[in-house]
């Protein structure tokens, strides 16, 4: 068994020289066998070997014996362990859930704890057995590609050196080693959605394939590779679809299907905090075609309008105080800090360059209002601001934030607009309205 876990360390390249590693230690003939393993391996990869055992206080006193047993066995290994006790059947009250969920939770905390501590990685002892029943309790609930990919043998500091292992090589090989090993008593029970998975319907899918933990492994290993093909593509995409205001729809269009649905979840997790369910991407993906809007949250929606695709949070407009024009000033709003400046050298952005003849003119940075006029400097139209920001296309939720410059109802420049054929500057001194994201 020895040469098939380096064959797996190898494959997926799970360990290297000189490596710390924290092996999650129940006491149980997983962990136990993976624990022997590594004990076997420290000469091979110069490794430094510790344990890490979670008392949940779930079970009383078989609880309090497999800790102890953890406690003599690392003794016996001359490893370091390390034991934590929580109440996890209070915290998952507290927390309104499942005791199965409440300890993986508090697992996973404490093992990251001691990663960050040590410099190590964690070693769990997850098998193709436990990988089968994974891939089945996904697909009973509604898996997506991630779901069929169950538990990959690496996830950042965690690694699983066992994972290509069935439950029947684990326990052969403790037979072979003598090695001693706790059951905990409800993994016989059927309390747990994983027990009965384990009890009732691996049986009957081993009659159907006795090589059916290989087949799960073999497909959740191609869902695996799918899925970070996909993502790399999708977030491409995000970059590549991306314009002013938004997302380019006719862009989304022209992405398969399966990259636009995984860039909408990125886009969602990573800037909103949104984690979608299946039906609320499918949701967005017809509105990107067809217009219209989709409430995410009670603070997000997604709206789709004039080919643009955008999420728009709901947040009170900030006030803002008129300033008055001057030559040299440096002020903040919303977020952004403006300043103006008097230049001579040509710049690039022509649309932020402002004449300077409006010093003293009682030209002021406001917000907008009702009559406000601006006239294209190129077409030299004038139009009501409000159907200047229908045509930029300007989102109708950021119209009451834009700061502009004007005398009176007379648009001298706004932003994201430029500057007006009054407020255009010809001369050789002008003034320049930088604008900067605070931070």
């Amino acid at each position: 068994m020895l040469n098939r876990v380096i064959a797996t360390v190898e494959k997926y390249g799970l360990l290297k020289s000189g490596d710390s590693v924290i092996v999650a230690l129940s006491g149980g003939a997983d962990s136990m066998a993976l624990l022997s393993v590594l004990v076997s391996l420290k000469e091979k990869y110069n490794l430094s070997v510790y344990a890490a055992h979670i008392n949940h206080n779930i079970r009383g006193d078989e609880a309090k014996r497999d800790e102890d047993f953890c406690k003599i066995l690392c003794k016996k290994f001359n490893t370091e362990l390390f034991v934590k006790s929580v109440d996890v059947p209070t915290i998952a009250k507290q927390q309104k859930i499942s005791e199965e969920l409440c300890g993986r939770n508090v697992r996973y905390a404490f093992f990251e704890e001691l990663s960050q501590k040590l410099g190590a990685k964690v070693a769990t002892a997850h098998t193709a057995s436990d990988n089968a029943e994974t891939l089945i309790f996904n697909i009973a609930r509604g898996a997506s590609l991630a779901g069929l990919s169950a538990i990959p043998p690496k996830r950042g500091n965690i690694i699983r050196p066992l994972i290509e292992l069935s439950r029947e090589d684990i326990e052969s090989y403790c037979e072979e080693n003598r090695l001693e090993y706790v059951t905990d008593s409800t993994n016989l029970a059927d309390d747990y959605t994983r027990n009965y998975i384990r009890h009732n319907i691996m049986p009957c899918l081993k009659k159907l394939n006795p090589s059916f933990e290989r087949t799960a492994l073999g497909l959740s290993e191609s869902a695996r590779e799918s899925a970070d093909f996909i993502k790399i593509c999708a977030e491409k995409a995000v970059n590549d679809c991306e314009c002013d205001f938004g997302y380019d729809c006719k862009k989304l269009l022209c992405l398969d299907s399966a990259v636009l649905k995984e860039m909408l979840f990125i886009l969602l997790k990573n800037n909103y905090n949104i984690t979608p369910e299946r039906k609320t991407i499918l949701l967005i993906c017809d509105i990107i075609g067809n217009g219209g809007s989709v409430e995410l949250s009670k603070q997000c929606t997604a709206v789709s309008k004039q080919g643009i695709l955008r999420f728009v949070c709901s947040e009170n407009s900030p006030d803002f105080k008129e300033i008055s024009l001057k030559s040299n000033m440096t002020f903040s709003y919303d977020g952004k800090t403006y300043t103006v400046s008097k230049i001579t050298e040509k710049v690039t952005n022509q649309n932020n360059l402002v004449d300077q003849k409006w010093l003293g003119e009682n030209a002021v940075f406001r917000t907008r209002r009702a009559g406000d006029r601006f006239t294209y400097p190129d077409r030299m139209v004038t139009k009501p601001l409000r159907k200047v920001f229908n045509e930029q296309k300007i989102p109708s939720e950021m119209r009451d934030r834009l700061l502009l410059l004007a005398v009176s109802d007379t648009v001298l420049w706004c932003e994201k607009i430029g500057a007006s054929l009054q407020g255009k500057s010809y001369d050789t001194e002008k003034l320049l309205i930088n604008i900067n994201k605070e931070g």
